[in-house]
């Protein structure tokens, strides 16, 4: 009954929701306290108080016909002035309405970018470990996903490796910073190489390779970190961006796509895109969270929150034995396994009842990514079990 191309996402259904429903199984048995559940990245920090006086406010004030009715497929007009004035203030850019188009989160943004750039067996690069729906997005549109492999060192991308995989079908890159899974920053160097091999291989092949960036972490950094606005670097750049993370509102899906006059045929591009939106089903993003959004453009996560449990959770695991690079934003670290399978060490992390997720989701065995967008007393409760896992695991 069902269609050839859903039978494979079928059979291998995302690792991560998979363990979050073992950690409910789990927390029925032993008791939600005792499961240490650190698969999904679902927020723990609450939205800003910001954010409920902001839907209280829009339903008393504005009108019910115009909050909860049609706009344009693109959104509203003074929402998405207010995020092109943002922009231009925070990262000296020069967008302004007809460059963002509202969107139902970062992901809706990709598959937008995705249907209007792609034809069939065109090929998108990305780097690993990166968030495996990319090759499901890409597939939507019978494109054919391209992973460069990681670079285990730092996990900034391997430039060297990249442009080898360039071609004549290469139509697109995809790049996510903050990353997920390791909380890595690409650094501005990296990017100003990157910027440069797109613009040299372009020419080679004889057409644009557009790079999307997937940013739902960007206002998750620490320790003075800055994330560099990646159209700076390259001019056939699109940002995908989501306030998902940024204002803790993951079920919400509101987010945006930002579209430079600088790339090439930006505004053939930008009206495509915007059809996209409706024919892929969205129509339109969610009327009443762009009114939020409007009303709460300058608010802010509680970022500290989340650092403070980065510094439990990293200084804690390596006092244990375990490696792991030190995330510079998101809110995840991406653990060394100490056992050559690291499918195997989440199942003795699953043996103590804390619940992690293997790196091959993510294209790069031999890790395993911990979410810690999770409660400071969950992660207090947990280390004892860590420190019996790196014990059974001989460190």
């Amino acid at each position: 009954m069902i269609a050839e191309k859903m039978r494979p996402l079928v059979q291998n259904n995302s690792a991560i929701r998979a363990m979050f429903e073992e950690g409910k199984r789990l927390a029925a048995i032993y008791g939600a306290e005792n499961v240490f559940d650190f698969s999904l990245g679902n927020p723990n920090v609450p939205a800003p108080e910001a954010v409920k006086k902001a839907v209280i406010d829009i339903l008393d004030e504005e009108e019910s016909t115009f909050v909860h009715g049609y706009m344009s497929n693109a959104g509203y007009e003074d929402v998405r002035e207010t995020i092109a004035d943002s922009l231009n203030q925070r990262f000296g850019t020069s967008f302004h309405m007809e460059n963002i188009i509202m969107t139902v989160g970062a992901a809706s943004g990709l598959n937008i970018l995705l249907k209007t750039l792609l034809d069939p067996g065109d090929e998108v690069i990305t780097f690993a470990p990166y968030f495996l729906e990319y090759g499901n997005y890409v597939r939507n549109y019978d494109g054919s996903l391209v992973v460069v492999p990681a670079n285990t060192v730092d996990f900034q991308p391997d430039l060297h490796a990249f442009r080898e995989l360039i071609g004549p079908k290469t139509k697109a890159v995809i790049i996510n910073s903050p990353n997920n899974p390791t909380g890595v920053i690409y650094s501005e160097e990296t990017l100003t190489r990157l910027g440069r091999i797109l613009e040299e291989e372009s020419k080679r092949i004889g057409h644009p390779i557009v790079l999307l960036s997937d940013e739902p972490y960007r206002e998750l950094a620490y320790d003075g970190a800055v994330v560099p606005y990646v159209t700076r670097y390259y001019k056939d750049t699109a940002v995908c961006y989501s306030y998902s993370k940024s204002l803790s509102l993951p079920g919400e899906r509101i987010g945006y796509v930002a579209i430079p006059d600088e790339m090439t045929e930006a505004r053939e591009v930008t009206a495509a895109a915007v059809i996209a939106n409706r024919v892929l089903g969205s129509v339109n993003a969610p009327s009443l969270f762009q009114r939020v959004i409007k009303r709460c453009i300058h608010e802010k996560v509680n970022v500290e929150a989340y650092d403070r449990n980065r510094h439990l959770l990293y200084e804690s695991l390596i006092g244990f034995g375990f490696s792991c690079v030190k995330p510079e934003g998101a809110f995840y670290l991406f653990l060394k396994s100490p056992m050559e399978d690291e499918k195997a060490f989440c199942e003795v992390c699953k043996e103590h009842h804390v619940l992690v997720v293997p790196g091959s989701s993510f294209a790069c065995a031999g890790y395993v990514r911990i979410s810690y967008c999770v409660s400071y007393e969950q992660i207090q409760r947990s280390l004892p079990a860590f420190k019996k896992i790196a014990e059974a695991c001989g460190l």
